[in-house]
């Protein structure tokens, strides 16, 4: 991977009315990666995103792309970049191919630039044959395709996804996904917020884990699980009251290392199952506390979020601020 920093982000905080929505954050994306931001609602994401397209000034710290500062020239920094928000103001009267004219034109493009660079982009994300129809006609999948194409209608170095695949089907997911890692195949670097896993897990080249506005651990998917170290013995239990006492007692306990609570029992780490079932077993007959369901697994991507945030993403409740 080409190691030259196409993003570097450094000390970066901004507040809104005494709230740190992102507080002290800190990372660099490196040209021609897919860098992945994950995190709840309200983690800090997509402000953190706002700030890199100069959108938010930042209230400290210091944010560059392509080694401009976001600040200082933000009009040079716009020029570098394409942005998919989670909601585009898509006319629904008008069609894909007049969606991209109409932004040719904001983007100053000739007459011959646009045509030619909407031809391609139609056929990179498989709408030309249905360029001409209303967008009111489109699903959400075709409407997320005509976001990414405006997106890249600038032909941009660095392209900024925000939730690509927010409340798509599974297979116009799987397309988007598609589209993503052909466009780094291209060259290109991308930068996205996710609260998808699987999203984080099968695109990510790197990804910053954020929550509550501050970057929790950074690495690749495989880096990140490695680093866990241990399985997982996950334990689903029906009474919950006892779940507290039950913790208690494998804490500490020879091959446990992690016991974590969940909203339906325990996420706990082991340098060994064939060591550490038995235990478990036994001190949950002691404590009469009936196991109903017990998996056991490799590090996931939500076993890193649980290990460095003491919660499953999943569980994970909205903070005040929108991303």
């Amino acid at each position: 991977m080409d190691r030259t920093i196409a993003i570097d982000v450094n000390r970066l905080c901004k507040s809104y009315d005494g709230h740190k929505a992102v507080d002290d954050l800190s990372f660099q994306v490196y040209a021609g990666e897919i860098f992945g931001l994950l995190g709840p609602n309200g983690a800090g994401k997509s402000t953190t995103l706002r700030t890199l397209i100069t959108l938010l000034h930042p209230t400290s710290g210091t944010a560059t792309v392509l080694g401009h500062d976001t600040v200082r020239e933000a009009d040079l920094v716009r020029t570098l970049f394409g942005y998919v928000p989670q909601e585009r103001a898509i006319d629904r009267f008008l069609t894909g191919r007049e969606h991209l004219e109409l932004l040719g034109a904001l983007y100053h493009l000739t007459k011959e630039e646009a045509t030619k660079r909407i031809a391609e982009l139609l056929k990179l994300v498989e709408l030309e044959e249905h360029a001409d129809r209303p967008a009111k006609t489109y699903s959400g999948g075709m409407k997320r395709k005509l976001d990414i194409a405006c997106g890249l209608l600038p032909n941009p170095k660095i392209l900024f996804l925000d939730e690509p695949t927010l409340g798509l089907d599974v297979q116009s997911r799987l397309r988007i996904w598609d589209y993503i890692r052909m466009l780094k195949a291209r060259g290109m670097t991308v930068v996205m917020t996710t609260n998808y896993l699987d999203e984080a897990d099968q695109l990510c080249d790197r990804l910053a884990i954020i929550d509550c506005g501050k970057v929790k651990t950074i690495g690749s998917p495989a880096e990140l699980k490695v680093a866990l170290g241990g399985d997982i013995v996950s334990l689903t239990i029906k009474e919950t009251a006892r779940l507290g006492a039950l913790a208690s007692a494998l804490n500490g306990q020879p091959a446990i290392r992690t016991v974590n609570a969940t909203a339906t029992g325990l996420d706990i780490r082991v340098e060994s199952a064939e060591k550490a079932l038995p235990a478990i077993l036994e001190a949950a007959n002691k404590l009469d506390c009936r196991l109903d369901f017990i998996d056991y697994h490799r590090p996931r991507l939500d076993d890193v979020f649980i290990a460095h945030t003491g919660r499953s993403l999943k569980d994970a409740a909205p903070a005040e601020e929108s991303n």
